[in-house]
């Protein structure tokens, strides 16, 4: 009789992952049931609600009910976060496998510790979003409000609840609307990542393990993150288009949300100024962390492509400015985030 073959461990462990991120990102503010009742409740509203005012402000059709609206926890976040990075990581893990195979007990023992730092960071980061759009999610994504950090912000700004929720759903609801109606957009992004795990070296792990020793020894003299002194020149070309990507999605998500704003939200102006506060940090481990894993950049995003949202749909229009969303040639790169005269000129 043979005996069944066990699977074979993967190179992250998931399940620690979860365990881990859940326990750092803990509970979140104190609320009573019927708080956390209405605060659910005015999510759903919120994100239904901001559906027709993106429409109608951007003119981006997305098909009804092709994505669903989930308002979590914590931990819900921490375990959505581990099911779409084991999505994204997959052709990277598989690229690595290729190269070298470290054998079945140094596999185990290498996923628990990478499960282990996955879930950190995943902790670390539970405690600040307010949402995400997970496009990964089979078959159209998935929007996900963080009902205890939406409640946690609002009162540590001191802003009307009912007006900053609305906010925070208009913000994401448009990435909802970006990826749902534009259908390339999703396969274009995973497509970056096969082409990331495609550029490994033939030094495979051993090759990322001697990038990392050497980037965390120069790290205080960089003023790029983490991921940036990692990455060879190949990657980082692939990175740049991203950010485009990212920047863009993150920018015209801001300007929605303020032009929108001040015809359904009274007190927006006021959300924005504490709220821009807010992103700078507001401490010295908060600001460490957002500048070694990348979080710097990120918020950089939010400004780069606001301007560029803003500089394109001043000149030619926000029907004219639609082209962005025609095919992936179209995107801006990361120059022309900074130059949007030269997307003008390429794309119109």
């Amino acid at each position: 009789m043979t005996t069944p073959e066990r699977s074979a461990p993967e190179m992250i462990d998931w399940e620690l992952a979860v365990r881990i991120g859940s326990r750092i990102a803990g509970d979140g503010p104190a609320v009573s049931r019927q708080e956390a009742h209405d605060a659910v409740a005015e999510l759903r509203a919120g994100a239904e609600a901001s559906t027709a005012h993106v429409r109608e402000f951007t003119g981006l059709e997305a098909p009804e009910h092709t994505a669903p609206v989930l308002v979590v926890d914590r931990a819900g976040w921490v375990r959505a976060n581990c099911e779409a990075f084991r999505h994204v990581v997959s052709p990277l893990v598989a690229q690595v496998g290729e190269k070298r195979d470290p054998g079945r007990l140094a596999l185990a023992v290498g996923s628990r510790v990478t499960g282990a730092e996955v879930g950190g960071l995943l902790g670390f980061l539970g405690t600040k979003v307010l949402g995400q759009f997970d496009p990964f999610h089979a078959p159209h994504g998935r929007l996900l409000l963080v009902a205890p950090n939406v409640v946690h912000v609002e009162r540590e700004l001191d802003v009307d609840p009912h007006d900053f929720r609305l906010w925070v759903c208009l913000h994401e609801e448009t990435h909802r609307v970006q990826f749902t109606a534009v259908p390339w957009m999703r396969e274009h992004l995973f497509s970056q990542v096969e082409a990331l795990a495609g550029t490994l070296g033939d030094g495979g792990l051993d090759d990322l393990t001697q990038r990392l020793g050497h980037a965390i020894r120069n790290r205080g003299g960089s003023g790029g993150s983490v991921v940036e002194l990692l990455s060879t020149p190949e990657q980082q070309q692939i990175l740049d288009g991203v950010t485009g990507m990212m920047s863009l999605l993150e920018g015209h998500a801001d300007v929605v949300m303020d032009g929108v704003g001040p015809s359904v939200i009274g007190s927006v102006a006021q959300i924005r100024q504490r709220f821009n506060e807010r992103r700078k940090g507001v401490g010295a481990l908060d600001r460490l962390l957002r500048r070694v894993l990348g979080l710097d950049a990120k918020m950089a995003q939010y400004r780069d492509g606001a301007r560029f949202v803003n500089a394109v749909v001043d000149k030619v229009g926000m029907a004219e400015f639609n082209a962005v969303w025609e095919r992936p040639e179209n995107l801006p790169s990361k120059a022309e985030l900074s130059d949007p005269e030269a997307w003008v000129t390429r794309v119109l």
